[in-house]
């Protein structure tokens, strides 16, 4: 860990505790800052705020009182989660005080450099590869962020002889200032968390931060197949290394005659890779881009890509049973994510989906559902997602009242050969506390049903 005075003496408010403010607070502590937390769960209720209370860190909870921003704070901490219309937010920013989230504070304590991940779909599963590879690769790689640790607990830990890959959400980016990856990666870019940034523009611009700082030292690796994509591309400064699905490019990664390469030079066989679906094809050309540009041999990229068979509750591969494959996608929260699930086999599928009504209605799945023999629904959406069975022609659909139950009907309705596939389409919070729970839910029903 680099030994700064940034924060010397300064009075900083952490706002909102959650895992990144703990280690915050307590790093910020560390390098001598007079730090305030600031939480809105009550101290009794709150085990987190309790310790650092004990390691003599200043706590106030129960409430955000606006009124504590007159007691002259020089930085506030952000957790990612508050959004910019909070109050206390907005009033920081009428009297002058600097915004950042942890993710700033990581960065200028490390030593390693920063391999960071963004974009709507695909993060999790292309900093796992990133990871995995760089693993391989004997290039002493760290996780944080989103998928691992907090990055300012990685930081603290790591060496110049580590590299951390993070994978890093729009939330975290609005609050970076000097925050610097040597690669950057955007997957992809759709229309995501509008409720937070208000409009697209907002959030695509939060997504271009991650390149903000880059210079031509630094790289900045983006989706070919898409338009805005190459628009952050135009504004960024870093070296661009492209990589498609669709299309040859020049210095980035693509795919030639059933082979995943990279700068024209052969990497891999897609025959080989165990990883299923197109859009992981995108995640993987990625990861890929990113870790030949860290200097790892082809050896173990090929190693990688022939075990990895995905992130859990990612498209995960849980069980075969007696001819019958199994998947969990419960990170599928939204239809986008599951028409990418639908699109990965060519095989019959039984389709488990249902949850969270958040208004929306399912036809855009229509023409995704040619290969689904049997719909298992549950939750509040459950009939809107038979409507559109109905009128795309499916005659087995089936309503249950939650995961747990409608795995062994799916069961019933499958034989060798099909897939079942957990892809519900919906957010989890209208049965379950998070799309985690309900995956595990679901892999525990297929272990009871073998």
């Amino acid at each position: 860990m680099k030994k700064i005075e940034t924060y010397l003496h300064k009075k900083i408010l952490v706002l909102g505790l959650a895992k990144s403010g703990v280690t915050a607070a307590s790093l910020l502590h560390k390098l001598g800052a007079f730090v305030t937390v600031n939480d809105k769960k009550p101290l009794s209720e709150n085990p987190a705020a309790q310790g650092l209370l004990e390691q003599g860190i200043k706590v106030i909870c129960g409430e955000h009182p606006i009124e504590l921003l007159d007691e002259g704070f020089e930085l506030i901490v952000k957790n990612p989660g508050i959004p910019y219309t909070n109050p206390m937010i907005e009033g920081a920013f009428e009297k002058g005080i600097p915004v950042i989230t942890e993710v700033e504070l990581a960065y200028q304590i490390a030593e390693a450099p920063f391999v960071g991940i963004t974009g709507t779909n695909g993060k999790t599963t292309t900093t796992t590869l990133v990871f995995e590879m760089l693993k391989k690769g004997n290039k002493q790689p760290l996780i944080a962020g989103n998928i691992g640790t907090v990055a300012s607990g990685v930081a603290e830990t790591a060496t110049k002889d580590n590299a951390i890959v993070i994978e890093l959400s729009s939330f975290q980016l609005m609050g970076i200032e000097t925050f610097n990856p040597k690669i950057a990666i955007i997957t992809n870019l759709y229309d995501a968390h509008l409720d937070y940034h208000g409009t697209r523009k907002n959030y695509f611009e939060a997504k271009s931060n991650i390149t903000k700082n880059q210079t031509d030292d630094e790289y900045l690796i983006i989706n070919a197949d898409q338009e805005e994509t190459f628009d952050i591309a135009r504004n960024s400064k870093a070296t661009i290394v492209p990589f498609s699905t669709k299309k040859q490019v020049l210095n980035g990664a693509d795919i030639r005659n059933g082979w995943i390469c990279f700068d024209g030079e052969r990497v891999m066989e897609i025959k080989d890779i165990a990883l299923p679906g197109t859009h992981n094809l995108e995640n993987i050309l990625s990861a890929m881009a990113a870790s030949k540009l860290s200097g790892v041999e082809n050896t173990a990229i090929q190693e990688v890509l022939r075990t990895f068979t995905g992130v859990r509750h990612r498209l995960q591969f849980v069980e075969e049973i007696n001819g019958i494959k199994v998947y969990n996608d419960s990170k599928a929260t939204n239809i986008l994510a599951t028409v990418k699930a639908l699109t990965a086999f060519d095989t019959p599928i039984v389709l488990l989906a249902g949850g969270l009504d958040r208004g929306n209605e399912f036809d855009e799945l229509i023409p995704y559902f040619k290969n689904v023999k049997a719909l298992i629904t549950f939750g509040e959406t459950a009939p809107k997602l038979e409507r559109v069975a109905r009128e795309a022609g499916i005659k087995n659909i089936k309503r249950v009242d939650n995961v747990e139950k409608a795995v062994p009907e799916a069961y019933r309705y499958s034989e060798s050969g099909d897939i079942i596939l957990l892809s519900p389409a919906c957010a989890s919070w209208d049965q379950y506390i998070s799309f985690e729970i309900r995956g595990d839910i679901f892999i525990e029903a297929v272990h009871k049903l073998k």
